[in-house]
């Protein structure tokens, strides 16, 4: 199967667009897939740069409720008139992040959901023999504050986002296995636990952020949390590609324990498993 990092925070060729969001298109024997979308346009840009048609695409999915991941879905739905995009139930929902200056909304456009395109996603949904989504994660694996200032506002108040609008992909084709995760908010252990379980094994390769980039250098706690996901990651002989959310600094740091089975994904990067 063939990846193209179409849209992350950095470019590996001058010209590309490059923000804070990630978007992956995926070629698999049976299906052409765009796995999130960026948080604008910038990712068609890009595409069509990169030779790739996404007209042609037939699977979209957005990995969970986060602008960076879907802020480019509209003008995906504009110029794709075929693909069904797969997206968890809830992720609709108001997201905020808290920061300095104050709340900051997060979220999607609410009234993408009325598109006629979405296919609402669950726990769990076998979409073919290669294509398998799923939600259901443990958290054995204490992600620390690595998510800690994202929340959910409801009616009732603002609550800290447990993160159930968060899906991840299983691809099996050729012989080959590959988990991609969007964020990996719920801690990229975790989800490597729960695509095993299903799996029998580790897949061969991992695409997606780790959202550790709020981690601050000489921290102890975020050393340590960094420290100890490198050394759960080590097992194995799992490729583990990764950038956007993952941080530079714990990008660094997980390198120096995983040397070349982490690599980054800038966009504009190809990929052959």
């Amino acid at each position: 199967m063939k990846i193209i990092s179409l849209l992350e925070n950095t470019a590996k060729t001058e010209g590309l667009c490059a923000s804070h969001g990630l978007s992956l298109y995926i070629e698999t024997p049976k299906h052409k897939i765009l796995f999130d979308m960026g948080p604008d346009e910038g990712f068609l840009r890009n595409a069509e740069m990169l030779g790739v048609d996404l007209t042609a695409v037939d699977i979209a999915i957005l990995s969970h409720g986060h602008y960076d991941h879907g802020g480019g879905m509209a003008a995906f739905l504009e110029m794709n008139d075929r693909a069904r995009v797969y997206i968890r139930e809830n992720a609709f929902e108001n997201y905020v992040a808290l920061e300095q200056e104050g709340e900051r909304f997060i979220g999607i456009d609410w009234r993408l959901k009325e598109s006629g395109r979405v296919v609402l996603t669950g726990e769990s949904l076998r979409i073919d023999e290669e294509l398998l989504l799923f939600a259901d994660v443990p958290r054995d694996f204490d992600t620390g504050a690595s998510s800690g200032r994202l929340f959910r506002r409801t009616a009732g108040g603002l609550f800290l986002d447990g993160f159930t609008h968060e899906q991840d992909l299983l691809i099996t084709a050729e012989g080959k296995t590959v988990l991609v995760a969007g964020c990996a908010h719920r801690g990229i252990v975790n989800i490597l636990s729960a695509a095993k379980a299903r799996l029998g094994s580790l897949p061969d390769a991992t695409f997606g952020g780790f959202h550790l980039f709020q981690l601050e250098e000489g921290n102890p706690a975020s050393d340590a949390l960094i420290d100890l996901t490198a050394k759960t990651l080590l097992p194995g002989e799992t490729v583990y590609h990764t950038g956007h959310c993952t941080g530079e600094y714990a990008y660094r740091r997980l390198k120096t324990a995983l040397g070349d089975r982490l690599q980054s994904i800038p966009g504009g990067s190809i990929y052959e498993i």
